[in-house]
């Protein structure tokens, strides 16, 4: 059951009552990441603030407001799950766009503030603020 789009992944959780449920799904997330490539898998690369161990690289296409792919992993399965709703919530989209996007909307519908341990909350945060760091950046105003 491959699932991209950030709206497919907002229904689903919706769908889902329990926890456990949820938590599960986090997990298959995770496992359908696309695979990352070793050569990124280093320091800078590395998200500071998890406590597991996460990976994003960016690619960065052309011009002075330019659209944003990231790619990442961590060691962790449902951190891997956070990943991957954390990529297809920015992934594909202008800088700016990115700069204006509502995450915590989308993570509050998810239901994961309240859901998360403080050092999977805070890891969250960490992956956020690199991304958004990376489009404001690359985004030349």
């Amino acid at each position: 059951m491959a699932v991209d789009t950030i709206e497919d992944m907002v229904e689903t959780f919706s769908f889902l009552d329990d926890w456990d449920d949820r938590y599960r799904y986090l997990i298959e997330l995770g496992r359908e990441l696309t695979p990352y490539p070793e050569e990124f898998r280093d320091d800078a690369h590395k998200v500071q603030g998890c406590v597991s161990q996460v990976w994003l690289h960016t690619e960065i296409g052309e011009g002075d407001d330019p659209v944003l792919n990231f790619y990442g992993d961590s060691d962790a399965h449902i951190v891997s799950g956070l990943v991957a709703i954390t990529l297809a919530l920015f992934s594909n989209h202008k800088a700016s766009e990115i700069l204006e996007l509502d995450h915590t909307k989308t993570f509050d519908d998810i239901g994961l503030q309240e859901h998360l341990t403080p050092q999977r909350a805070n890891g969250l945060r960490s992956m956020v603020g690199r991304i958004k760091a990376i489009a404001e950046n690359a985004h030349k105003t």
